[in-house]
């Protein structure tokens, strides 16, 4: 390991100690590294526009930031445990390749606001990736929605069968789902879209920062104005980006449930996708939903992720250490979800309803509710049409499950599952992603 970069002369650094200190950091720094050298980049510009660096000094400051960034993309430079992490090893690049104009980037900046910034980067690539993962996954669900708005499907409540629904209208219901959580991870990106570099460890410096100039050349919405602020929010916007996450996580936990039940031989109603079974280490005729069953778990990392955060957050305002334990939950959590959410489209694409085994499940009595309705409509107190259905009046076998399914009118369900007010908002939805927004 290089000199660290706080180490004071004529005092040793237990290995122990620093192993301890370091954790992960500087693997979990791989993730925000490239974030890191841009804002570098930015504070040097701002270095510049204020004086403090020179023309000449910012031209290699620039050269070589470039450089290490294209080294990394590339794999010819790796982050590892030569360095404590991610903002030493970018000075230590430039020490290295320029001396004293290397020695100067550090100037007005502290690593609090170094892994600020590029983490708020990070999470604002991160939560336009969820965003575009929701937009995919409900256009599938839209396209399912429409294919399926005529096939039978039983209704459920407390997992008893309750009344004629539709495969539309379940693909209809996630992909309303999913453009709801892609709003809201668009809005949480919007809300934790601001600057926190120039504020150093939480306290400003005595300098004129151009913290316009970062703010722009960042592609910040807004500066945070004040230093201690920008501390109090560590943990604070991730706890609101996991929050983002967990809210489409959930819904895929959700549908993974369905899959899970409707894949069983005593339902039937649907086959995977074969890529997305596994076999059997034992039991030659088995196909086992894996990949369902991995996704309905998936929730919990991230739920794990935005627990820990919340926990380390039981401090006092200004820096605390405890803050680094947070980058390895938000890492892992989004690792989890994302790669989850990223399978979904491709599963759902590949879904082959059995109608018959639909229709076969929607059985007489699943039609009492329409006719306590139409009881009703016709001008009896629902209640008293309730006691009379319940008591046996009517004739249920007679009534289909087609019948059923169009007389349903009340908006949104499956007799007017209304695709084309959902698709207007899935249309929304991808015009207000980012570029590069794509998963």
């Amino acid at each position: 390991m290089s000199t660290l970069l706080w180490q004071k002369a004529g005092v040793e650094v237990d290995p122990r100690i620093q192993a301890f200190l370091a954790g992960e950091d500087v693997l979990l720094d791989r993730e925000f590294f490239a974030h890191d050298i841009r804002a570098s980049l930015a504070h040097a510009q701002g270095l510049a526009r204020i004086g403090v660096i020179d023309a000449a000094a910012l031209a290699g400051i620039e050269r070589e930031l470039d450089a290490l960034a294209r080294a990394f993309a590339d794999g010819d430079f790796v982050l590892d445990d030569r360095h404590e992490d991610g903002h030493s090893a970018i000075e230590h690049w430039l020490t290295q390749r320029l001396g004293e104009a290397g020695r100067r980037i550090h100037t007005g900046r502290s690593r609090n606001d170094q892994v600020l910034v590029a983490t708020r980067l990070w999470l604002k690539d991160r939560l336009a990736g969820l965003a575009g993962l929701c937009r995919d996954i409900a256009a599938v669900l839209l396209d399912g929605a429409r294919a399926g708005a005529g096939v039978p499907m039983p209704g459920y409540t407390h997992l008893q069968r309750a009344v004629p629904s539709t495969v539309g209208h379940w693909c209809a219901g996630y992909a309303e789902a999913f453009i709801d959580d892609g709003v809201r991870a668009l809005a949480t990106r919007d809300w934790l879209d601001a600057n926190p570099l120039g504020t150093a460890a939480g306290y400003g410096v005595n300098l004129p920062l151009d913290r316009a100039h970062t703010t722009a050349a960042l592609g910040f919405a807004r500066m945070q104005v004040n230093p201690a602020y920008a501390q109090l929010s560590r943990g604070k916007f991730e706890l609101a980006a996991l929050e983002a996450l967990g809210s489409a996580t959930l819904d895929l936990r959700r549908l993974a449930w369905d899959l899970s039940l409707f894949t069983t031989a005593e339902f039937a109603f649907v086959h995977l996708p074969a890529q997305y079974t596994t076999g059997s280490s034992i039991m030659p005729n088995k196909r086992n939903p894996d990949v369902v069953e991995l996704m309905r778990a998936s929730h919990a990392a991230v739920a794990a992720a935005r627990t820990e955060t919340e926990q380390l957050l039981s401090l006092p305002s200004g820096y605390q250490r405890d803050l680094q334990l947070g980058k390895g939950a938000l890492v892992h959590g989004f690792r989890h979800g994302l790669g989850a959410l990223a399978l979904l489209p491709g599963l759902l694409a590949g879904l082959r309803w059995d109608e018959a085994r639909l229709c076969a499940a929607i059985e007489p009595a699943m039609h009492a509710t329409d006719l306590a309705i139409e009881l009703a409509a016709a001008g009896l107190p629902f209640r008293d049409a309730y006691r009379q259905v319940a008591d046996g009046a009517g004739d249920l076998a007679a009534r289909t499950p087609q019948a059923s399914i169009a007389a349903r009118i009340s908006p949104g369900a499956c007799g007017d599952l209304r695709l084309d007010e959902l698709q207007a908002r899935l249309a929304s939805l991808a015009a207000a992603l980012p570029a590069g927004a794509d998963p």
